[in-house]
This record gives C-alpha cells, structure tokens and sequence, in this order.
C-alpha cells in the first residue's frame, strides 16, 4: 500500500492531484500548527489581463501555535461573493466556464467546522468532477501515536509505519526533509513524484504554470485534466 501525506491545501494546482492518484491512501494532515502565507486558504489564478492574482478564504482569530484541525474561517458568505467575483473574467474565454463555476458554488454552498473539513470537501468535489477515485482521510480523525517524532521528515515515517505503508510518496520539493535509510529500516519504499505541467491553452499570449486547479478545469474537460495528471514522475 502506497501513502502520500499531505496539509489540506485551498483548490491546489495540478501536481497536488497527481499525488492523490499515485497513492491508495491520501492523508490530509492537519495536526501540525497553521503556517502563514501557505496554501490552506489561498491560491493562484489568472487575472482578468496578464498575471496570476489571489484568491483568498480569511481564517478566524487564532493564536500563532494553533493547529490546522482548530482553525475555522472567517466571512464564508462575503468570501465566497469575492471569490465568485474575481473568477468571472474566465467567462470570456474559458470553454467550461458554467460548468466550473457551479462546481464552485456548490462547495461554497457546502457547511463546514473547519477549514480542514472545507478543503477535503472541496478536495472531494473536484475529484468527483474529474472523476479521480477520491480516497482521502484525516489525520486528526486516525489517532495517530506521534511520539518520539523529532523532526520534519519524521512525521511521514511514523505515519506510513501505523498505516502499514509499503511505500510513501512526498512531492520532490519536499526531498530534503527524509532520511532513506530511516524508511528502509521500516521497510518502507521512499518516493518523490516529480510534476510534469504541461502547457494548455489558457487564451493568452503567455502561460502561466502552477496555478489552482480551477485555472485548469475552465480550460480542460475532465478526460484532458486525467490525461494532464498522468504526466509525473516518480523518482
């Protein structure tokens, strides 16, 4: 059984989903403290020009040391109404605009405790739309023992060992943070999905890469985004 680890990130780029598919079981994990200016509650897409702008879901007041599982967000309704907005320019030349902007709507419509609970609802939306098998649990909902974890790379390696992971993939970026013989001595593979992002037309004269995966299903049908997230390599 292949595990991937991961923090419930806010409508993700494509190489997030590639990573959902490469595993058999997707944890979201949620029991570290929040860190700022990451991608819990934000994300990138074009502008109504040129350039990429943010789309942002505030969060509730919480103390610095607060984690992910215990942050709630903030003006859902008058988010939702700016984030709708901010989308709209898509309507003059995304092919599947109608269709991506009810999927949206529909998450924002979804009721939530947590912005945990509303990333893995939105998580879940999209891969039922691209038709992904959604197999994603919650790391603060499993009970995970984390002692004796002294540093990053060793989250993953406590939680493949209680998942009976046979091998655990982490994006390539993240490389740094693991020891391979500490997974080889549980007897656990260690992978990096390296992401291929390929170019697709977004109706302007540059493309601009890594962005939401809303960018990619307004220019995409579903089979073309399976076909995108085939494009990775495991290393």
């Amino acid at each position: 059984m292949t595990a991937a680890i991961m923090q419930p990130y806010f409508f993700p780029y494509i190489g997030y989903f590639q990573l959902i598919q490469a595993a058999d079981r997707f944890i979201l994990f949620d029991d570290v403290q929040y860190i700022r200016h990451g991608w819990i509650n934000r994300n990138r897409i074009l502008k109504p020009a040129d350039g990429v702008q943010y789309i942002i879901m505030p969060l509730a007041s919480h103390t610095r040391n607060t984690p992910i599982k215990d942050i709630s967000v903030a003006d859902v309704e008058g988010s939702r109404d700016k984030i709708l907005r901010q989308i709209e320019h898509y309507k003059k030349t995304a092919p599947y605009y109608k269709q991506v902007l009810a999927l949206i709507a529909d998450c924002f419509a979804a009721p939530h405790s947590s912005i945990t609970e509303m990333n893995a609802g939105y998580l879940k939306a999209i891969c039922d739309y691209i038709g992904i098998e959604y197999k994603i649990e919650i790391s603060s909902q499993m009970n995970f023992d984390y002692s004796g974890v002294q540093n990053a790379g060793e989250w993953a390696l406590r939680m493949s060992e209680q998942l009976q992971a046979t091998a655990y993939i982490n994006p390539v970026s993240g490389m740094e943070l693991f020891d391979k013989n500490r997974f080889e001595q549980s007897d656990i593979r260690l992978q990096f999905l390296q992401p291929v992002i390929k170019e697709y037309d977004q109706r302007r004269k540059q493309f601009e890469p890594g962005l939401s995966i809303i960018d990619v299903m307004m220019f995409n049908e579903p089979a073309a985004i399976k076909n995108l997230l085939n494009d990775y390599q495991l290393v």
